[in-house]
Formats: structure tokens, C-alpha cells, sequence
């Protein structure tokens, strides 16, 4: 919604686990990986994974102001999508969150989790957002940070992340976005 691309978008459910979409298609036909997140662009490629997605979606819709065009701030936000995506999403949330993971997988998240927050929390102190201005890596750090609670994890503990995600979570377009979300979780 920050991007204002609603009118050009259509999201489809997938459940994970069977691997098909709502209308009953398979999904790996769409993503042979059989992950979620993936965005067939209107050229009609495939893209997957959040770090390549969303400054797609900035660049597709710049007058947003989601990412910055280029150079070294640029190469931030790629620092940012790559950070969130492996230290954040894949090395603290997925084992947690997954049923499958076992108690070993579990007890590494937990505590990897408190340093990767920690320099989060310093990064964020005095700041508003990751970068100069809101972007798509706030979005996904904020979509991410959405999980703690379901995993016992206060955010409290570090008050600048608390606070970012607490000031992320009130802008509109997001507030309306995690409420769109949380009625997809609830209907699954």
C-alpha cells in the first residue's frame, strides 16, 4: 500500500503446505522453490525472495520514494534486505516459528536472536527509520518484527527497536496491511 501499487496488485493465498494456491493450482509451477514470497512482474517474469522483490516494487512505483536510486545508500538498503533476510527471517524467525524445527534449532534462534536485536536497536537509536526515510526494508523488518509475539520475544527489552516498530506499525498503509494479514491468518 505505501507504494500505492493496490489497483495493480492481486495477491493470491498459498498454502505452504500443500503447495497449491487458492484456485487450486500448484504453486511450485509459479515458484519451483515452493516459498512464498514470489511476484510475477508485468512483464511476466518471476521474482522471488524479499530481497529482490521489494526494490522491484520501489522501482516500479518511484514516486513512493521507497528506495534510494543508487549509490552507497543504494547498497544500504541492499545491507538492510540482506540483514533481515538471513540474521532476522531465516536464522532467528523461521526455526521458531516452524513446527518442524527441532529443540536444537529452537535453543540457536533464541539465542541469536538478542545480539541481531541489539544492533538493531543501537542502529535505530535517534533514527526513525533504517535509512534517511521510510523503505521497503522497513517494511519487511517490520513485517518480521510482527512474529516476536507469537514467539515469546519482548521487544520491549530493547526500547529504540520497541519504539521504531511501534511508530512503523501506526503509519496507515502498514496498519492497514498487517490487518489484511492477520485476517488471512485467522481464516487459514
Amino acid at each position: 500500500y505505501e507504494a500505492g501499487a493496490e489497483a495493480e496488485v492481486t495477491l493470491q493465498r498459498v498454502d505452504t503446505k500443500t503447495q497449491k494456491t487458492a484456485d487450486g493450482a500448484d504453486y511450485r509451477a509459479i515458484n519451483p522453490k515452493g516459498m512464498v514470497p514470489a511476484l510475477r512482474t508485468p512483464a511476466g517474469d518471476i521474482l522471488t525472495e524479499n530481497a529482490a522483490i521489494l526494490p522491484f516494487i520501489a522501482d516500479h512505483f518511484p514516486a513512493a520514494n521507497l528506495a534510494p536510486a543508487s549509490g552507497i545508500e543504494r547498497s544500504r538498503l541492499a545491507q538492510w534486505l540482506s540483514f533481515i533476510g538471513s540474521e532476522l527471517h531465516k536464522t532467528v524467525f523461521t526455526p521458531l516459528l516452524s513446527p518442524k524445527a527441532n529443540d536444537g534449532a529452537k535453543t540457536y534462534a533464541r539465542e541469536a536472536a538478542p545480539p541481531r536485536l541489539a544492533y538493531l536497536d543501537a542502529h535505530l537509536s535517534g533514527r526513525e527509520y533504517l535509512l534517511d526515510r521510510f523503505s521497503v526494508a522497513d517494511a519487511y523488518l517490520t513485517a518480521v518484527l510482527n512474529w516476536a509475539q507469537f514467539v515469546g520475544i519482548d521487544l520491549k527489552a530493547w526500547p529504540n527497536l520497541a519504539a521504531y516498530h511501534a511508530r512503523v506499525t501506526a503509519r496507515p498503509h502498514v496498519a492497514r496491511a498487517m490487518a489484511e494479514e492477520m485476517g488471512l491468518f485467522q481464516a487459514a
